[in-house]
């Protein structure tokens, strides 16, 4: 191994955090770590470290929560930790170019996907939602647009017919955290190249929000397969069984051919008729409840063929 480098380490949410312990376990001296600042969380509203925060209080070494780095007197304190490099994993504040110069060896970004497709907040979700096959990590020099550094080095990871989002997440954060230590090394001893991203086939996934779990049965059941793996497990994908809220957390698309108008069950097992296709629900949560297989449900909710599952709540009475 090369000799220890003197880092500091900004992230904030579990998927970081993997990332930091190899570090750790690698032998260099993270002097700093950089997280979001607590939010209230739980019932009584208590404000809660991000897991990286917590994670590295743990290991005793300091944290610092700032709500922006424009400000100069942060800006200074951060030059002032005199960094080989500052490695940014899904931190979640834009760095000024100061910050990005402070370090001898720059800003070094893990980010979820093969860049330049998926720049942006949630390249994990979109890769699912269009149905690409493989995604991956990039490890990137970081500069002051949004995902357009270049890289240092990759690796894939496949997603399989079944992969939902949650899945996806920890495979990707595993092989980011494999990747992590070899690159840094390789950078800190002048073995890498960093390589410009492609100017072709550059995409943005844009934060998911509530209202990318909307959809209609008239889609294909490919499609809304994907939507529901996209969004599993957060913010999850509902539809609404006799006026009841039930979240569907896995299904399966069918090649089935069928007259029924889409969203009508086809049969006994929760198979609904959509566009084109049919969709079979493996695995639902009812409000309040735990989730259960298809079997479970349909035995305290039977539900015979010819049954409407809507995709919006019932308008108030």
């Amino acid at each position: 191994m090369t000799a220890p480098l003197r880092l500091a380490f900004m992230g904030t949410p579990d998927f970081s955090v993997p990332c930091l312990a190899a570090l750790i376990e690698a032998g260099h001296e993270v002097v700093c770590v950089y997280s979001q600042p607590p939010r209230p969380a739980g019932r009584g509203h208590k404000l809660r470290p991000s897991p990286v925060h917590a994670f590295a209080e743990e290991r005793g070494i300091p944290v610092r929560t700032p709500k922006s780095l424009r400000k100069p007197e942060e800006q200074q304190a951060f030059a002032e930790l005199g960094l080989d490099a500052a490695i940014v994993v899904a931190y979640g504040l834009i760095l000024p170019q100061p910050i990005l110069d402070a370090p001898k060896l720059g800003c070094i970004n893990v980010h979820a996907s093969l860049l330049p497709r998926w720049r942006g907040a949630a390249p994990i979700q979109r890769a699912i939602m269009a149905g690409d096959a493989e995604s991956g990590v990039v490890i990137m020099q970081m500069e002051a647009g949004l995902d357009t550094g270049p890289m240092l080095s990759r690796t894939t990871v496949p997603i399989g017919p079944a992969t939902d989002a949650g899945q996806l997440h920890d495979a990707l954060s595993k092989a980011g955290a494999k990747l992590l230590v070899p690159t840094l090394a390789d950078l800190a001893a002048g073995k890498i190249t960093p390589v410009p991203q492609p100017e072709e086939g550059v995409t943005y996934a844009a934060k998911i929000t509530r209202e990318d779990a909307a959809f209609d049965w008239k889609r294909s059941a490919v499609e809304i397969d994907r939507l529901i793996r996209s969004l599993t497990p957060y913010p999850g994908v509902t539809c609404y069984i006799r006026g009841e809220p039930v979240k569907i957390l896995a299904a399966r698309p069918l090649d089935k051919k069928h007259g029924a108008a889409p969203g009508e069950t086809l049969d006994e097992h929760l198979t609904i008729a959509c566009g084109d296709g049919a969709l079979r629900l493996e695995r639902v949560q009812r409000a309040g409840k735990t989730p259960v297989e298809a079997e479970a449900f349909l035995r305290g909710f039977p539900l015979p063929a010819g049954e409407r599952v809507e995709t919006a709540a019932p308008a108030s009475a």
